[in-house]
């Protein structure tokens, strides 16, 4: 029998491989993971889209800032970015497993893609955890407009 054919449905059961079956594992997590994904991402567009007085009309930069004032939404946005990523490259993966049949190609794209979630995940991570609105080093874009909230809270620091 080649590894392209199936084997007949009565045929002797091979005995299970020994360890860490990461392909059931990942099964798993991407359930998981779309279920709570589900969950964290409209809980995020009711919080930012819909619940606001003004609606979508209210999402500016010092809407973000007051949300990344508060470790709560740090940490649920950080949440949801290292599920998303996760769950994406998981799904590369499965992709490239299905479709690329040259084992070094293979393992060449999967380690790409891992690599890719990594940084995308620290990266964006330090952004959450590091977000600072009165940055003024390097020629920040956001002129603070005097009288503003902003402002007086930066000046304020």
């Amino acid at each position: 029998m080649t590894a392209d054919t199936l084997a007949a449905p009565r045929a002797p059961h091979r005995a299970p491989r020994k360890g860490v079956n990461l392909e059931k594992w990942g099964w798993i997590y991407m359930r998981v993971s779309g279920v709570l994904l589900v969950v964290l991402i409209l809980t995020h567009l009711m919080v930012n889209l819909v619940l606001p007085e003004n609606g979508v009309h209210a999402l500016n930069f010092a809407f973000v800032t007051g949300k990344f004032s508060t470790p709560f939404w740090q940490w649920w946005d950080v949440l949801m970015l290292w599920l998303a990523l996760i769950h994406g490259g998981n799904g590369m993966r499965t992709i490239i497993n299905d479709y690329v049949h040259n084992q070094k190609v293979r393992t060449t794209l999967v380690a790409v893609v891992w690599i890719v979630v990594a940084f995308m995940v620290l990266g964006g991570t330090w952004v959450v955890f590091s977000f600072d609105p009165c940055f003024d080093g390097l020629g920040n874009p956001f002129q603070h407009e005097a009288g503003s909230m902003l402002a007086e809270m930066c000046a304020a620091q």
